[in-house]
């Protein structure tokens, strides 16, 4: 049964009871079409992955705890970050963030499903093969790709070991099924949330999270295919013999950057802008306050993906790129900073005499929105010409960078799992494991990464297994914070599957949030409503009843 009574959601009677049978565990692993079973698909397969990264990326701060190469060989070290970069992006944040919105964005809209169900479970069964086949390549003699996750030429047609099929022919493919999979499910997002948004729905009564994740798709639609035809024009080069990047066959190795940029500097904020809406979903739900500047809000969400499409040239202010074009480019990457400031605004003003809960989804709400204002100043130092090319290749780009992927992004990830946990599963977590988590993860974090940019500042280069004895103390904290970082995930993992299987059942709406998809049970139903729901009334709307304070996760749950 569905509850539609409240703020302006119509039909009028509450539920009481689930009544619809539940999801059997069999059907995870079946080729189901439905919305939900499709989303926790994902977002289990896509963080298996991000287990597997991560053990990749302790491996390569644990080879630079000490200035010489003597954990692992280089060839080895340089395909760990090149597949610790492929995995983090395109499969841990990119397909998560998608499998995140198939569950709770039908929800949101009040739609029975999403626009193309066959097409939906289709995206989500090319991800796993498609992994595999990445991670297969370790297992090639010539080893796996070594020219890192954007796969520069001439250095990625470099094939010493004379194989045909190398590591670095596996990574175009897997790159390729996983680019068809983003279209597909971006075609699938933008159709649902424009042709299946309930009556009522109008886009300026959507919640935050569907106008960003429609920014972030309409972007992946627009600038997939650049890579898309970078990756066939370096097939061909690797084994037909073309020379469209290769210079000593009068190829140009810049097209491909430019090319590879126009759609891998977007995927920042196809990766950034899922999270910046459930930073405003959370955060109006425990300050007990609207989201601030709701309208401008939404506009900034499409002026980023706008602005974002005319950046891509500040990754190439050291690549003999002309004077007119830096110029140009700085400006354009220093413009993006102002819608994305409205946002911090707004997040700002909604907590400013909030009635402020630092429950787990909070605290990792509040924690990324702190940490992105930091990536965000040191992107406008980056923006800046002459700042960037004396860092260029240097650590304090790899701060910058983990500090939007991770210090933001993955944190943003997290406060959405908590907080829509209970919806999805139908229990309550633990409150005080996931607090523990949360400060693991905080701590950790920064210790990895804030010592990446004094270490760039000083000039270490990054892509390296050995480095100046001088550049050690600062590794040694943040290969430390690194290993930190690997442990906070222990008690996630401990905390979710044991409060997935036996932890107390959740009420309809334990955070006494205002989105439609609180308004049905918990799980919801097969069908998400027992009837189209008629909107009435704009997002983030707290009536002059709705409780002042939220329960504890223990207290808000029904024996």
């Amino acid at each position: 049964m569905t509850n539609n009574s409240t703020n302006g959601i119509s039909p009028a009677e509450e539920s009481e009871a689930q009544t619809e049978p539940q999801t059997s565990w069999r059907e995870y692993f079946s080729f189901s079409t439905d919305h939900k079973v499709i989303g926790v698909q994902y977002m289990t397969t896509t963080f298996f992955f991000f287990l597997v990264g991560g053990l990749f990326a302790m491996l390569i701060r644990a080879e630079l705890l000490t200035p010489n190469s003597d954990l692992v060989d280089r060839p080895f070290y340089n395909g760990l970050f090149t597949m610790h970069g492929t995995i983090m992006i395109f499969l841990w944040i990119i397909p998560f963030n998608a499998g995140l919105a198939n569950y709770v964005i039908p929800l949101m809209i009040g739609a029975l499903d999403m626009a193309f169900p066959l097409l939906n479970a289709i995206a989500f069964w090319i991800i796993p093969p498609a992994g595999i086949l990445l991670l297969s390549s370790f297992l090639l003699p010539s080893g796996t790709a070594q020219a890192g996750w954007w796969s520069y030429p001439p250095i990625s047609l470099q094939n010493p070991s004379g194989h045909l099929f190398n590591g670095e022919l596996i990574w175009i493919l897997s790159l390729f099924m996983l680019g068809i999979s983003s279209i597909m499910g971006g075609v699938n997002f933008v159709t649902t949330i424009f042709w299946m948004r309930a009556p009522g729905m109008t886009f300026f009564r959507m919640p935050i999270f569907v106008w960003t994740f429609l920014s972030s798709q309409l972007l992946q639609l627009f600038c997939l295919p650049s890579l898309t035809g970078a990756l066939i024009l370096l097939f061909f080069d690797l084994t037909l013999g073309t020379s469209f990047f290769k210079p000593s066959g009068n190829g140009d190795p810049i097209l491909y950057q430019h090319l590879f940029w126009f759609y891998s500097h977007p995927a920042v904020y196809v990766m950034v802008l899922p999270v910046f809406g459930v930073f405003s979903e959370v955060i109006p739900a425990f300050s007990r306050n609207p989201l601030y500047g709701y309208r401008s809000v939404a506009i900034a969400s499409i002026a980023i993906a706008v602005v974002s499409t005319v950046v891509w040239v500040h990754h190439m202010f050291a690549s003999a790129t002309p004077s007119w074009m830096r110029m140009f480019f700085m400006v354009t990457t220093m413009l993006v900073a102002v819608p994305t400031g409205i946002k911090e605004f707004a997040w700002t003003a909604t907590v400013w005499r909030g009635r402020l809960h630092l429950l787990t989804p909070m605290l990792f709400a509040l924690g990324g929105v702190m940490m992105f204002l930091f990536a965000g100043i040191t992107g406008i130092m980056l923006g800046s010409t002459p700042f960037d090319l004396h860092v260029n290749n240097t650590y304090f780009v790899v701060g910058h960078f983990h500090y939007v992927v991770y210090n933001t992004i993955t944190m943003g990830i997290f406060a959405g799992i908590y907080f829509w946990f209970p919806k999805i599963t139908g229990r309550m977590y633990a409150e005080g494991w996931g607090k523990i988590h949360f400060w693991l993860t905080f701590v950790g974090a920064n210790l990895t990464f804030f010592p990446m940019h004094p270490l760039g500042l000083q000039g270490m280069l990054r892509r390296i297994s050995s480095y100046d004895p001088q550049y050690q103390s600062w590794n040694i904290i943040a290969s430390l914070g690194s290993f930190l970082l690997g442990m906070s995930t222990l008690p996630f993992i401990a905390n979710i599957v044991v409060s997935w299987l036996r932890g107390p059942k959740a009420v309809d709406n334990p955070w006494h949030a205002t989105g439609l998809e609180w308004k049905t049970s918990s799980p919801p139903p097969k069908e998400n409503f027992d009837a189209i729901p008629l909107v009435t009334e704009p997002p983030y709307h707290y009536n002059d009843n709705d409780p002042a304070e939220i329960a504890r996760p223990e207290a808000a749950a029904q024996e």
